[in-house]
């Protein structure tokens, strides 16, 4: 770009990353596995270390699981029934919240050290888990029955038909991914308990810590053991056994689509609810507040470091608003705070490890070679990727035709809505997105013609509440959906029942 830009002289003014000296926020050891609350494996040789991504100091261990392990997790599981009433379900829950909100402090530590998010985002997860818990909570006292009058039909009768929600007869495979450490596992165990199910969940090797954490909050609220096993491993020595065992009724993934995909291929005849990637634009209009569209587009890219499946991941910008968008943009990647993720200033800390952002900076590297033009960030050190934005995007570089899990903005433009909205639907995903515009007409074609399972208007691509239904079609899911209400009808069998009614 031009030396005398302004977005060159942005550019300039970018302070530079620094390796990181920083100790870690916590250091945890976890003795063993949580089989039914029992802790197993103490002592064993084959450990899995959990390793800071800003500082590469240790933070804690937990144990390699053994297809053996795994066996007795599922066979404990399948010979439990749940007899827990509602009241009894909805106070353990509401405890478990308590608890979490209590601890906010020592959850939200814990997560910055074992993921490299940073605290802020940490914390705001933190708050998320205690209301997966309270929202699960208030959904157990919920009568979830329907009543059918039979007498409306020349062929009816005196009945009615009853129907209730009984748990599953086997046990509950819930798989999570690294993203959110522990309120993606709160999403998979709080309707697990709410209906009375047993899980045994297999929590991401990268962030094991979190997950326990949570499985010992639960167990310390009431929780009976044999409902939830936490078996923490190498996912290419147990997840097969996870899926296929024949005491599994259910299999709940959240992560990459090639697993989601393989671990369909693999369930057989069992359900199967798979939450996976997503490649979610932002839509700005010419009619936008490009002040409020900017902040939602940068705030979008990188929460979370990005590394969320409803991050905003493609800025679709009206071509006639590209130029004062994309300064504004620009303008606030700058200002956005990230490094240490100790510091409780950083707006953003590391992405999950190395590998990830050296992904990153190559579909940059790629991008720019095809014609993108840098106009901030893309400079890394380990870890640590720079808040970066790109415009002249085409929708045919890898960077916005894949996933691409990371703080990136790549700016692509558009003439018309019929280009918009073909833009946005030409990718494998279909999970969220976002649309900047206060025309009711234009508002209504976003949401008939986006492909995908959610439009925010005026938000981010990844806004709901932990009870409110999420999920998405093509690459991104099944079409089942998450949120506290949908994986509980998920989590169930509806049976019904008829009696004589005059």
């Amino acid at each position: 770009m031009p030396n005398d830009s302004p977005l060159a002289q942005h550019a300039e003014a970018e302070a530079g990353l620094t390796a990181a000296q920083a100790q870690p926020a916590c250091a945890v050891r976890t003795e063993g596995l949580r089989l039914a609350g029992e802790v197993v494996g103490a002592g064993r040789a084959a450990h899995i270390a959990v390793h800071n991504p800003y500082t590469g100091a240790l933070v804690g261990t937990v144990p390699k699981a053994t297809l053996d392990e795994v066996r007795r997790a599922l066979s404990i599981a399948q010979g439990y029934r749940a007899r827990l009433s509602r009241f009894e379900r909805a106070n353990i829950l509401n405890q478990a919240a308590a608890a979490v909100r209590q601890r906010s402090a020592e959850i939200a530590a814990l997560i910055t050290a074992e993921s490299g998010l940073c605290l802020q985002d940490s914390r705001y997860e933190t708050g998320r888990v205690a209301d997966v818990l309270m929202f699960g909570a208030h959904e157990v006292l919920k009568d979830d029955g329907q009543v059918f009058s039979c007498d409306i039909t020349p062929h009816g009768r005196q009945r009615r038909v009853y129907t209730q929600r009984d748990p599953l007869l086997g046990v509950i495979t819930a798989i999570t991914p690294f993203n959110h450490p522990m309120n993606q596992v709160a999403h998979k165990i709080v309707p697990a308990i709410a209906t009375n199910n047993r899980m045994v969940l297999k929590p991401s090797e990268k962030v094991p810590l979190s997950a326990l954490l949570l499985a010992d909050i639960l167990y310390a609220a009431g929780l009976p053991p044999e409902m939830l096993s936490v078996i923490t491993g190498d996912p290419r020595e147990i997840a097969d056994e996870l899926i296929t065992h024949p005491a599994v009724d259910l299999v709940t993934f959240t992560g990459g689509v090639a697993i989601g995909k393989a671990i369909a291929a693999k369930a057989g005849y069992r359900r199967v609810v798979l939450e996976l990637g997503g490649n979610d634009p932002i839509i700005v209009m010419d009619d936008a507040d490009l002040d409020e569209a900017s902040s939602l587009a940068v705030s979008g890219s990188y929460k979370n470091s990005g590394q969320r499946c409803t991050a905003v991941k493609r800025l679709l910008v009206h071509d006639q608003v590209a130029a004062a968008f994309t300064e504004l943009v620009v303008e606030k990647t700058l200002a956005w705070r990230y490094g240490d993720p100790t510091d409780p200033g950083n707006q953003m800390g590391t992405v999950i490890d190395e590998a990830a952002a050296r992904l990153f900076e190559s579909r940059v590297d790629e991008a720019i070679a095809q014609g993108a033009r840098l106009l901030a960030g893309h400079r890394r050190v380990g870890a640590l990727y720079a808040p970066t934005v790109l415009d002249r995007v085409q929708p045919g570089m890898t960077l916005v035709r894949e996933e691409t899990f990371g703080p990136v903005s790549p700016i692509i433009t558009f003439s018309t809505i019929d280009e918009a909205i073909a833009i946005a639907n030409a990718t494998a995903y279909g999970l969220s997105s976002a649309v900047c515009t206060n025309r009711m007409d234009d508002i209504t074609r976003f949401v008939n013609g986006l492909q995908v399972g959610s439009v925010n208007v005026r938000e981010v691509p990844g806004y709901r509440l932990e009870l409110t239904p999420f999920g998405g079609i093509k690459d991104s899911g099944l079409g089942y959906k998450e949120g506290v209400q949908e994986a509980m009808k998920s989590f169930t069998n509806t049976k019904t029942y008829s009696i004589p009614w005059a």
